[in-house]
């Protein structure tokens, strides 16, 4: 939430997928977090994984690591949002969602959404209309299936093009 009281997601978190990196500079959290599905939660305490890190090269290589993705998932966040049109920012998210799906072993191309269409515009910086217009967009174009929040991807490539679209 804002100074205002308006909130802004901020992203959406799978299984293994680190978040709260926002503490760890300030000492303090800026943001909170809301599970939209039965979740576990594994805390890491930064100072531990600093003390592991020293201790374990290995280990702190790992941590560079995941830092550095989460540097450049916000990289590639600012892009999104930044400059690219509606149609794209919505391919871009799906093809992310599907590419995190097969990471974890699941299908790339049918997958339920937790997420409601204003959450989503929310992150992608668009409102629920442009939402929910592009996903009947797609529809019609035969790049998805979309039945309420259950989402198949008919045609990758196309969703690929979309992303490209500008």
């Amino acid at each position: 939430m804002d100074a205002t009281g308006r909130e802004q997601v901020m992203g959406f978190f799978m299984c293994g997928e680190l978040f709260g990196l926002d503490g760890v500079a300030a000492a303090r959290y800026e943001s909170t977090a809301s599970a939209l599905e039965d979740s576990e939660i594994v805390v890491l305490p930064f100072a531990l994984m600093e003390t592991l890190g020293r201790d374990n090269p290995a280990m702190q290589r790992q941590l560079h690591a995941m830092l550095s993705r989460e540097i450049t998932r916000d990289h590639g966040v600012m892009l999104l949002l930044g400059s690219m049109s509606a149609e794209a920012r919505l391919a871009t998210f799906l093809v992310n969602l599907s590419t995190r799906f097969v990471r974890r072993g699941y299908s790339p191309s049918e997958f339920v959404l937790k997420m409601t269409r204003e959450e989503i515009g929310s992150y992608l910086g668009l409102k629920l209309e442009t939402v929910s217009r592009l996903f009947s967009k797609f529809g019609k174009n035969g790049l998805l299936d979309v039945r309420q929040k259950q989402v198949r991807i008919l045609d990758p490539r196309g969703l690929q093009r979309a992303r490209a679209a500008d």
